[in-house]
């Protein structure tokens, strides 16, 4: 699929040393950015629903360790 991306100058320097510094085209530096985005995200997603799922369930524990923490 064809994309058009507008990059100021400064965002268009910095994309080109990347490309350089790493022997990569520009385009596979902006893939590659997405990719990496987009696992951050994924593994953003997992941990709130593992939080989700585990803080109910051991919110009283959490909240006696608060308490002990707090008094020592």
């Amino acid at each position: 699929m064809a994309m058009t991306l507008r990059l100021t100058e400064e965002d268009n320097r910095r994309l080109d040393e990347l490309a350089a510094a790493e022997g990569r085209s520009k385009q596979e530096i902006i893939r590659l950015a997405v990719a990496e985005r987009w696992a951050r995200h994924s593994r953003d997603e997992q941990l709130a629903e593992s939080l989700g799922r585990a803080l109910p369930r051991y919110r009283g524990l959490l909240d006696r360790l608060g308490v002990a923490e707090a008094e020592s």
